[in-house]
């Protein structure tokens, strides 16, 4: 293939690494590329909380402009921070494998811990899921809003803002802090954000056919795809975006079973709903999100919970 694939990219360290890591598997099958990055609303407003942006897709809006032009091929995201629902015009056409998607607390201090009730702790975080669930499990533990890309974060760590971070486990692992992590967060207690560790690639739905399927055998790992599909099934159907305390996560039993469970919280941790799923998915792992966010909301109270954070 001659033409040189332009790939969309938010300008952080981590969002180039991730980029350069999908660059790296397309020139393997012989695809060049070359990377373009792409400022975005989310990164022009850090002092911001995500939550309170009020705009969908703060992290892909000004990239898939690109990816309508044309000057764009394709866009590498972080898969959790795509839109439940994205234009018509636009597709998913792949799911890189996804890495470990715990959470985990990093700190200078190796000492750290969440249970000392001995003083007070302040956890610094972007994220109004991972800040609700701390408080859930941690009521007296103060969470505090951090954003930025991770080296900022890291700096602010530094300089005393909180004692400690709460991070997605794959961008501290690939922004090499793992020697800072201090706490592994469990699945059970701190389920991950709908497509936490994965990355996705986005196109136009009228990028070239042949590319498109080229693109996929070199990128997509087809187990990660299911569960991806379920988790974002789920949460369309919940009405919520990816900056609301919602969280859902899906694993493969086997070739054919899915194993999901999901929830929603109050960002004051007081309150939450969850429900759990294992069935097959015949081929169809969105009907399990369906499903699955139809229990949690006029089953388990999850709509309850949910018009209350919208109040």
């Amino acid at each position: 293939m001659d033409e040189i694939i332009k790939i969309g990219t938010r300008g952080s360290k981590l969002a180039l690494w991730q980029a350069e890591h999908i660059a790296k598997a397309l020139k393997k099958g012989g695809i060049e590329s070359e990377i373009v990055t792409i400022q975005t609303t989310g990164d022009k407003n850090l002092h911001k909380n995500l939550a309170k942006l009020g705009v969908k897709g703060v992290f892909t809006d000004e990239i898939e402009k690109q990816l309508r032009s044309g000057d764009i091929h394709i866009a590498v995201h972080s898969a959790k921070d795509i839109p439940s629902e994205i234009d018509a015009d636009f597709e998913l056409i792949a799911f890189y494998e996804r890495e470990r998607p715990n959470d985990v607390i990093v700190s200078y201090n190796k000492y750290f811990t969440l249970d000392d009730d001995s003083q007070k702790l302040v956890l610094g975080t972007s994220s109004s899921r991972r800040s609700a669930q701390i408080k859930r499990k941690h009521p007296k533990v103060k969470t505090v809003d951090v954003r930025g890309n991770l080296q900022t974060r890291m700096r602010k760590l530094d300089e005393g803002i909180c004692d400690a971070l709460v991070l997605a486990y794959a961008g501290v692992h690939r922004m090499e802090y793992s020697e800072y992590i201090v706490m592994e967060l469990p699945l059970d207690d701190y389920t991950p954000a709908v497509g936490q560790g994965t990355l996705a690639i986005e196109a136009s739905v009228n990028l070239d056919p042949i590319l498109k399927n080229k693109i996929r055998s070199l990128v997509n790992h087809h187990e990660t795809e299911v569960c991806i599909l379920a988790e974002r099934a789920f949460l369309k159907e919940m009405g919520g975006g990816c900056s609301m305390p919602i969280y859902g996560f899906a694993t493969l039993k086997d070739e054919n079973t899915l194993e999901m469970r999901s929830g929603i919280v109050l960002p004051n941790g007081k309150k939450d709903a969850t429900a759990e799923l294992t069935a097959p998915h015949n081929g169809n792992p969105k009907e399990i999100g369906q499903r699955l966010a139809e229990i949690l909301l006029h089953k388990n109270g999850g709509a309850e919970i949910l018009e209350e954070i919208k109040s």
